[in-house]
């Protein structure tokens, strides 16, 4: 798959494209459908599917401070968008000036001059252009005086997470800040997986036997609530059953909020300014301090015992 970071960055020679834009911030299974109707309505013309998506998140250049927390970095989303089937990802710098232009605008710039849309396919909320002002009718509307077609696409999947609602990248956030990483991995239709690299922490798991991974994220990362979690590992190739902490480290009187992954029987492992990933599976018991050491150790190992029944069929 093609990656490109300006519209500067598109071939000359591209040709048509069917294009599909959103955040796509986690490439959920609502993200799926638009994509997947994208990629196959490219098919069917003999064209491309290019997928457009933006940096930073729009909320932080229209509302500093407000940037959601991230369910996966471009990076994740163009492998995952990729597997779909996408032939080439557009990250467009969202800038002031750029938030700016109106929705026949973005139109005649993006679609039109640099893409040269066929089809556009987006979900039934998709909005655009300055102050958010298109919408799909917009787009339709702009699309026959462009000459590209708009397919609107119900993402309206939807099963027991959250209580029925519809998948959203919201609910992903909102389940994985309560720690149902069941939940949140039934909406993105993967486990949620953090990743950054593996950073000096005070080595108390290495003292004890147990070596952990602690992760300096990425800058706004969705991080589930504080807990020990089962999960996995995902380092040098190799994806490992693991059991996760989040959290302050009450029990040694922690005061920064860290992600650290100790992989199972791993005492091995030198990570130390490697790129690795966490992936959640299944919420095991939240943060506790222990009256000694030893009551401490204790609970570690009935939790990596507990992992370790979570994690054998992961």
């Amino acid at each position: 798959m093609q990656r490109w970071r300006d519209m500067a960055d598109v071939p000359g020679d591209w040709g048509r494209s069917v294009v599909t834009i959103g955040s796509y911030d986690g490439v959920h299974r609502g993200h799926q459908l638009i994509i997947g109707q994208a990629v196959e309505a490219a098919r069917a013309l003999g064209l491309r599917t290019v997928a457009i998506t933006f940096d930073p998140h729009p909320k932080e250049v229209t509302r500093p401070g407000s940037h959601p927390p991230l369910l996966a970095p471009h990076h994740r989303r163009a492998e995952l968008m990729a597997e779909l089937g996408v032939d080439a990802l557009l990250v467009l710098p969202f800038t002031k000036e750029f938030s700016r232009l109106s929705p026949a605008e973005f139109a005649a710039k993006v679609l039109v001059e640099r893409l040269r849309a066929a089809v556009v396919v987006e979900g039934p909320n998709f909005r655009f252009g300055h102050r958010a002002a298109g919408t799909v009718d917009t787009l339709t509307e702009l699309g026959e005086t462009y000459g590209f077609e708009v397919r609107v696409v119900d993402l309206y999947a939807r099963g027991a997470a959250g209580g029925g609602e519809p998948f959203s990248s919201s609910l992903a956030r909102r389940l994985i800040a309560e720690g149902d990483m069941t939940g949140a991995a039934e909406v993105l239709g993967r486990p949620h997986r953090v990743e950054g690299t593996v950073v000096h922490g005070a080595r108390r798991g290495r003292d004890l036997g147990i070596p952990t991974a602690n992760l300096d994220l990425v800058p706004h990362s969705a991080v589930p609530a504080d807990g020990v979690y089962a999960g996995w590992l995902l380092a040098g190739g190799e994806r490992m059953p693991a059991a996760v902490s989040v959290g302050t480290n009450p029990q040694f009187q922690g005061t920064d909020r860290t992600v650290e992954a100790y992989a199972l029987d791993r005492t091995d492992l030198e990570l130390y300014g490697d790129w690795v990933a966490v992936e959640f599976g299944a919420f095991v018991r939240g943060q506790e301090t222990f009256d000694s050491l030893q009551a401490f150790l204790d609970q570690i190992h009935r939790d990596i015992a507990r992992v370790r029944e979570l994690t054998r069929a992961g």
